[in-house]
């Protein structure tokens, strides 16, 4: 096992090439690898140390999660985050939806992109106060779905300094990174800079780097920075815990359902899943310039730690560390499987969004449904997989199971062309905004506008029948929120309004003004 990880701290730099990086393995409490290379700062010439501060993003959420279970159960909260969602019509999402995932609240940054926020522009706490407190609908019902949703964790963390009359940080610290022994980890909510001068970069090894933009003021959601050092403490104050049912991580780990009683695979900002046949806890974190990610296998006693200040898949290297520890090798496809029958365009009813599939590579197709796009690998049952979805035909058609969403469902063709009488300004209600639809030289566009400025325009893909998706290459988190579907709607054959979403943000309506 250690031949294997000294030939991954070898080769991780060039695999997964940028300015920096640093990796830790922890077993049973011992480190096995401590490791850190390249620059946190290239301009300054500041070398990537294992003390150097990161930005470890979205894993933020489990610590937001420790110090909402310090206070007691999370219904506590529940009165002070009804107060910031003073609009919503119909039930209201409690503490512990907010902690799983469960919520059915739109993502913040992705209704940002609907308001027309310009990519670069800055996003703090007015802005994020002005879209939560404007709410007036759900996506689903709290407790029914999953959907992955910043602000979740942003409210937890207003309602901890509601309750408790203490700034967020001064809990975080005493509740959390004091008792792990996280000795230089603090909340750099401002994402401008980190007073070590660490920096995160965009870019790649063929194209170069250069400094990540980001102006967005993260608190409970992505505020976190820490080094590796601190996650190492962290990863073995989650060991020396382990037999201690009430410690904080025992309580985050534990077992999490939906409404329905099915078992959810996230819950207190941890993902549950396996790796290798091996149940895991864990989770991602990714903004503008960062990558990192983190897995624990508690029957193991095993922990793994990733951190890249560029935009690397640090998940894959997390990967491929454990394989490395456990002496397996990563699946690959079946290059030899046949291109099934069932690639091309389809709706999905309940969401309204549109899911486009086609061929990724030898034995995989490409979903273009979710977040981002996922790469399945081709089964020999016909079937194609991967770690959220698996795509099946029945004789009833095409299906869909996505379990860590709770969610199943049969895709509905979309056979035809899309015309283009659809130019036009379309209104929704709901949040004030507006879609400019134009054909400029019989080309469609669209650019959304509304509180938060004037969005650029953006050349429209047909899909099928009155369903275009308008791109978002960039946005103000690391990566888009996915392509928007535009599912354009008619009365006597003329257009009269269209319903528009994305995974993070569905189900808005918008009616045509002219």
């Amino acid at each position: 096992m250690q031949d294997r990880l000294d030939t991954l701290l070898d080769t991780l730099p060039r695999a997964y090439p940028g300015p920096g990086g640093a990796i830790a393995v922890l077993r049973a409490g011992e480190v096995l690898a401590r490791h850190a290379w390249g620059y946190a700062n290239a301009e300054r010439r500041i070398p990537f140390t294992p003390r150097s501060l990161f930005r470890i993003c979205s894993i933020t959420k489990q610590f937001t999660c420790g110090v909402m279970l310090a206070h007691g159960e999370p219904e506590a909260l529940d009165a002070a985050i009804r107060a910031r969602l003073p609009l919503l019509e119909g039930p209201v999402p409690g503490a512990r939806h907010l902690a799983h995932n469960q919520s059915g609240l739109r993502d913040y940054w992705a209704m940002a992109m609907l308001l027309g926020s310009p990519v670069e522009a800055p996003f703090g706490d007015l802005e994020a106060e002005r879209l939560i407190g404007a709410t007036r609908t759900l996506q689903f019902a709290p407790g029914t779905r999953f959907s992955y949703c910043n602000q979740n964790f942003r409210l937890l963390s207003d309602a901890l300094e509601a309750t408790t009359g203490r700034p967020f940080a001064e809990l975080l610290a005493r509740h959390v990174l004091e008792p792990a022994g996280m000795d230089t980890a603090i909340l750099a909510a401002d994402t401008r800079a980190l007073p070590d001068g660490t920096e995160g970069y965009e870019g790649s090894q063929a194209t170069g780097f250069r400094a990540a933009e980001n102006r967005i003021l993260w608190t409970g959601d992505a505020g976190l920075a820490a080094s590796l050092d601190d996650m190492i403490a962290w990863e073995r104050h989650v060991d020396a815990t382990r037999d201690d049912p009430d410690a904080i991580y025992s309580r985050l780990s534990v077992p999490v359902a939906f409404a329905d009683g099915s078992a959810a695979p996230y819950g207190f900002g941890l993902a549950r899943g396996q790796e290798f046949g091996r149940a895991f806890t864990g989770h991602g974190g990714a903004l503008r310039g960062w990558r990192s990610h983190r897995l624990h296998l508690a029957e193991e006693r095993l922990s793994i730690v990733v951190l890249f200040n560029h935009m690397g898949d640090a998940a894959g290297a997390t990967l491929d560390a454990l394989a490395a520890l456990l002496g397996e090798t990563r699946p690959q496809p079946d290059p030899g499987l046949h291109s099934p029958a069932w690639l091309g365009s389809y709706r999905e009813p309940e969401t309204g969004l549109s899911a486009r599939i086609d061929l990724a590579a030898p034995g995989q197709v490409r979903l273009r449904f979710g977040h981002g796009a996922e790469r399945l690998d081709l089964q020999p049952d016909g079937s194609a997989g991967g770690a959220r979805t698996r795509l099946h035909a029945g004789p009833d058609g095409l299906w869909m199971d996505r379990p860590q969403e709770n969610f199943r469902t049969r895709l509905i063709p979309c056979e035809g062309a899309a015309t283009p009488d659809i130019a036009g300004r379309y209104h929704c209600p709901e949040i004030d905004a507006e879609l400019l639809v134009t054909t400029a030289g019989g080309v469609a566009y669209g650019g959304f506008s509304g509180a938060l400025g004037l969005g650029r325009m953006e050349m429209l893909e047909p899909i099928g029948p009155d369903l275009w998706a308008l791109p978002c290459p960039r946005a103000l988190d690391h990566t888009p929120p996915g392509d928007w579907t535009l599912a354009f709607r008619r009365e006597g054959g003329a257009v009269t309004g269209v319903q528009i979403g994305c995974w993070l943000a569905r189900g808005l309506d918008y009616r045509r003004r002219a």
